[in-house]
């Protein structure tokens, strides 16, 4: 299975930032060492014209030059600098080349990405660009390009959203509102960032100390709403790891069990429907950091043994 990293994504912070950035590396590290399988890719830097498919020009351009204000960084959480911008840039791009292999071998991983507080024209909570938004729009004008055999243009393509990060995709759910062409589903703390809550096509708000049981029937319910009200041609999966019992930030009490019987969940959902799956790892802040590290690696055990399963398609 390809997945996309690059060194881009570990950003020099200052002494005592809360963001706990060597979980890329660790990540990378954990999966060369136990699942060699899991093909490592150098991430591509998004465009400024894929960017534009989403961000407005004087975003992209306050980013990607330097200029923006103290107040929009601020909102973001990270100081700007020329690495800052080569990150957020990567993060993308490697959600895009992410999405791109996805669609021929069904299934392919940004060990970053997730980056889902992102607005059209600002970003927030530790996310610069939204990743995902920015895939999605790609894919569908590559697909809009295709003709079929008879000359005529395709249905565009129906793209679905499964957020599990435990924070509510906000910059998302705000970018795709009244877009009938991409359905957004969140699972989230309920009184967790952020704090204003922008309405998705299906959020399912959990209580705070939310266990196993009631995590994956909700899980259970918000697909089947989903298979009644869209039929995707691919999924950007947001596998959080921060739904996990350790984590200093979630709120909620899911086992590692219980992350891995999510993940199996999604991905057995698309293989059934044969719908390819793009994966990106959002957020994790675990109390240890091997912790988070730990979920991430059982969910790329677990996604490649679904990547096998597409190979083994007749």
């Amino acid at each position: 299975m390809q997945a996309f990293y690059s060194d881009q994504f570990v950003l020099p912070l200052p002494e005592g930032h809360r963001f706990p950035m060597a979980k890329y590396r660790m990540l990378r590290d954990a999966l060369v060492q136990h699942l060699p399988a899991v093909r490592l890719t150098e991430a591509p830097a998004a465009t400024r014209g894929e960017l534009a498919l989403v961000h407005t020009q004087s975003y992209i351009d306050a980013i990607l030059e330097g200029t923006a204000a103290p107040s929009v960084l601020r909102e973001i959480g990270f100081p700007w600098s020329p690495a800052m911008a080569e990150r957020a840039r990567r993060s993308v791009g490697a959600t895009v080349a992410a999405a791109r292999v996805a669609l021929a071998e069904g299934m392919a991983a940004n060990l970053a990405g997730g980056t889902h507080h992102a607005y059209a024209d600002k970003g927030g909570g530790f996310c610069v660009f939204n990743d995902v938004a920015v895939a999605a729009r790609v894919l569908q004008a590559e697909w809009g390009r295709i003709r079929k055999a008879d000359g005529t243009q395709r249905p565009a393509l129906q793209v679905a959203v499964i957020d599990l990060d435990v924070h509510q995709g906000n910059g998302t759910a705000h970018i795709f509102r009244n877009d009938t062409s991409v359905y957004t589903l969140s699972l989230h703390g309920d009184k967790n960032f952020p704090f204003r809550k922008e309405a998705g096509d299906l959020d399912l708000p959990l209580p705070d100390g939310c266990g196993d049981a009631d995590y994956l029937g909700a899980l259970e319910q918000a697909l089947v709403t989903l298979e009644g009200q869209c039929q995707p041609g691919v999924v950007f999966y947001l596998a959080g790891a921060d739904p996990h019992e350790g984590d200093r930030l979630g709120r909620l009490k899911i086992s590692a069990d219980g992350l891995e019987a999510r993940d199996r969940r999604v991905m057995e959902w698309c293989w059934q429907r044969h719908v390819p799956l793009v994966m990106t790892m959002a957020g994790g802040y675990g109390g240890r950091i091997e912790d988070t590290v730990q979920v991430q690696c059982t969910t790329y055990a677990v996604a490649l043994h679904y990547w096998q399963r597409w190979q083994a398609r007749p």
